[in-house]
Order: structure tokens, then sequence, then C-alpha cells
């Protein structure tokens, strides 16, 4: 067992689920614990694709960590990026100095993963963090913008053109808010154009959506999807994405400026740390969670490399938040001069919404669909938020939104506002 001082330090690096079910695992171990994060607030990544939909706003689903630290007296917070992390020497190095650690949990999570498809990573919008769903919502927007002043009716349709690469969850997720945000609201607000020009694609490169679900689930998303308006292609692999069309496999090519991917992440493994890294970024990790050679590493969430049963564990929060509280736990026994626990994730189910009324629900092996899994999903959703306040106003929003049919968060920031000769040619369609 490793050898640590009267008072244990503990360095967690990252503070999404992993991280935060870690750090309150580890509140009344009798170790100092170090949580470092480069934002100083947690993202309830489930309904990030909401912000970019315009249904909630950023701080609806954000919540600061320190308020989540308060009644942790041994958790301290430090606001840094990391820049290196020394096994050997048992350091992690952030831009604000040298951080020494008994032990270390990585929790850093997951990027988008593009497969290595041209252009996929200069031209798709991802939907990773708070900034990139904000950096959606103004694309989408002021696409319906440039649209309403555009006199020439292809590229007006182009730039109405809305392509989501990968039909899992998050794709299927926002496809369906989106079909919601254009045929209620924007539809109210640009009443000049003809919404018919208006296209949602979803691309997936496999023969049928959700693809972790039970098949008929899948299928009633597609008919869902299909009611709302959302083309649905299956069997359909991108093979380049440019500035104005995505390209598929097949050969047929799709006029769009905005394709938003979903159709993958990876770990954000450095391979500078010296760390065993696979090729989809993750690091291999030991049943107990620890990196092999290295017992005072913890590695959780979609970071780690896990295997239960042969198959591979998926990237998602409730395997984050498990193996967080399994990482702690195992911290705790170390300090106590205990034998480690293997991990055992606990399936409780998988659920998605496709807009209103509803949504698929795979729990405890029994499959919904339809209104009473939308009811699911919401009370699951609503009881996961980090506090009072922000269910609160997230249920205030979308009951605003489900009885009004009307979403407030339809704001353009950070864009330059337009320059005067950009409407030159519309203001003189409207004055003639």
């Amino acid at each position: 067992m490793t050898q640590v001082t009267a008072r244990p330090r503990v360095v967690i690096v990252g503070a999404g689920f992993g991280g935060l079910w870690a750090a309150r695992g580890l509140a009344r171990s009798g170790a100092d614990v170090i949580l470092i994060d480069r934002n100083n607030y947690h993202t309830f990544l489930p309904l990030l694709y909401q912000v970019a939909a315009s249904e909630l706003s950023a701080s609806d689903i954000a919540f600061p960590i320190r308020s989540l630290l308060r009644h942790m007296p041994n958790v301290h917070f430090l606001m840094a990026q990391v820049e290196a992390i020394k096994p050997e020497a048992s350091i992690v190095q952030t831009t604000v100095g040298e951080i020494p650690y008994d032990f270390l949990v990585l929790a850093v999570g997951s990027i988008a993963h593009f497969f290595g498809i041209i252009g996929a990573g200069e031209h798709a919008y991802p939907l990773k963090t708070i900034a990139d769903a904000n950096a959606l919502r103004n694309h989408i927007l002021s696409c319906f913008e440039s649209a309403a002043h555009e006199s020439d009716a292809h590229k007006r349709e182009q730039i109405l053109t809305f392509v989501i690469v990968g039909g899992g969850p998050t794709g299927v997720e926002f496809a369906g808010a989106l079909s919601e945000l254009i045929h209620g609201p924007l539809y109210q607000d640009y009443y000049a154009l003809d919404l018919r020009e208006v296209r949602i694609v979803l691309l997936e490169a496999i023969d049928h959506l959700l693809n972790t679900l039970p098949t008929k689930l899948g299928d009633y998303a597609f008919k869902r999807l299909k009611k709302m308006g959302v083309q649905v292609h299956l069997g359909a692999a991108v093979s380049k994405i440019s500035s104005d069309a995505v390209q598929l496999q097949d050969g047929t090519t799709i006029p769009s400026g905005t394709v938003i991917w979903t159709a993958g992440v990876q770990g954000a493994a450095d391979s500078e740390w010296g760390l065993p890294t696979t090729k989809n970024g993750q690091i291999a990790v030991l049943p107990t969670l620890q990196v092999p050679n290295y017992p005072h590493i913890y590695v959780i969430g979609d970071l780690a490399r896990l295997e239960q049963n042969g198959e591979r564990l998926p990237m998602l929060a409730p395997v984050a938040m498990q193996a967080g509280t399994a990482a702690a736990q195992n911290i705790t026994r170390e300090l106590r001069n205990q034998s480690q626990l293997p991990f055992v994730y606990h399936d409780r189910g998988t659920l998605a919404t496709i807009g209103r009324n509803a949504a698929v629900a795979d729990i405890w092996g029994h499959a919904f669909t339809g209104f009473f899994a939308w009811l699911i999903w919401l009370t699951i959703h609503i009881y996961n938020l980090m506090s009072m306040r922000n269910r609160l106003i997230v249920l205030i929003s979308w009951a605003w939104d489900y009885f009004f049919f009307e979403r407030g968060v339809r704001l353009i920031l950070a864009n330059p506002p337009p320059q005067p000769h950009e409407f030159e040619s519309s203001l003189h369609e409207i004055k003639e």
C-alpha cells in the first residue's frame, strides 16, 4: 500500500460529475482535498443541448463550485489549468504552480471525437461545454437573421439547413429541441420567412437510432422525429465537412453552413502525462480504478477505460458519479489500511427526450415510450440538478415553454452587430 503522511493530500482534477462525487465521498475522510478545475462552475451536461436550443440559459444548468463545497471544510477549490502531471514526483503542474499529492484522482472528462473526418474539427459545432452551447445558439439565431434579408433562394435554403451528425441520445434530443424552437418561437419571430425552406437533417452512420438502447426505442425515436419534420438518414456516414456543405460517403452532398457534431466523444487524456493511454484518449485502469504501476493515481468518468462483463462501460454521467464515489471509498479504505474494492457499475437505465410529451426510457430492462417516459425523464433531470435554485428555474422555464410555446433565451451574444450595408438590399426591397 502507498505510504501516506498523517494528513494526506488528495488532488482531484476536474469538477464534473466524477470529480464532485469523489470530493463528496472524501468530505469526512481525514484527508485534505484540493479540487482543481479551469472553470469555477459545474455544468449539468445532460441539459447542455437545451442551452443551444434557446430553452435554458447557461446559468440554469451551472452552479458555482465553491457553493457546492461550503459544507466540506476539508475540500478546497483551486481554479487553474493543469499543464502537466508528474507521476514519479507525485506533482500536478498548474498555471498557478506545482501541487504535490499523496493521492490523485483524474476526472477531466472527454472531448469531441471527429474520427478523422476531413473538416469536422474546423467546421462542425460540438456540444461539450457551455461555451459550445452558447456559440451554437448564437449561430443558429444568426442564421435566421441572415436568412431574413437574403434575396437568393438557394443561399437562403443553405443558411436554413441544419445538419446534426450522430443519432445517439444527444443528437436525437437536440434534433427534437431544434425542431420545436423553429416551428414555435422562431415561426412567430420570422413570419416573413417560408419555413418550408428550413431543413433539419439528422445523419446516423448505422442503420438505427439510439444504438445503445433496445431497437424499438430507436424505431420510436425515428418515427417521432419524422413526424416533427426532421429528415432522418440512416446508414449515412459523413466523409467530409466544409464551411458550406456536408459530403457523405455515398457521394451525396448536403449544402449547409451549420453542422452540429454529436457523433462521439473521446477521453481527454494527455499523452505527455506518461500514463497508459488508449487510442480513444482514455486511460486504462484496474478494476479498483487505479492506474497500473501507479496505485496512488485513480482515474474515473469518461477518462477511464473500464470493462464490465466483457463490455466497455459507456461514457455517461451515472458511470462517472458511481466511479467517483467508488474512488473516494477506495482512498478512504487505504487510509485505514484496508484493501481496495473493485468498482461495479449498477446500470439504472438510460433516457432520452424527443420533444414535447415524448421520450424513450430503458429502466431496469423495461422499455417505455411516449408521455410516461417523458414524465420519468422530467422527474429524474429535475431531481439531479445541483441546487434548489436550478431546479426551480428550470421547472419554470419548462412550464413556460410547455404552456405558452415560448422560449425566452433567444439572445445572440458576443457576435458583432450587422453592418449597415448588409441590410441595404433588403431595406431597398421594403421601400419598394
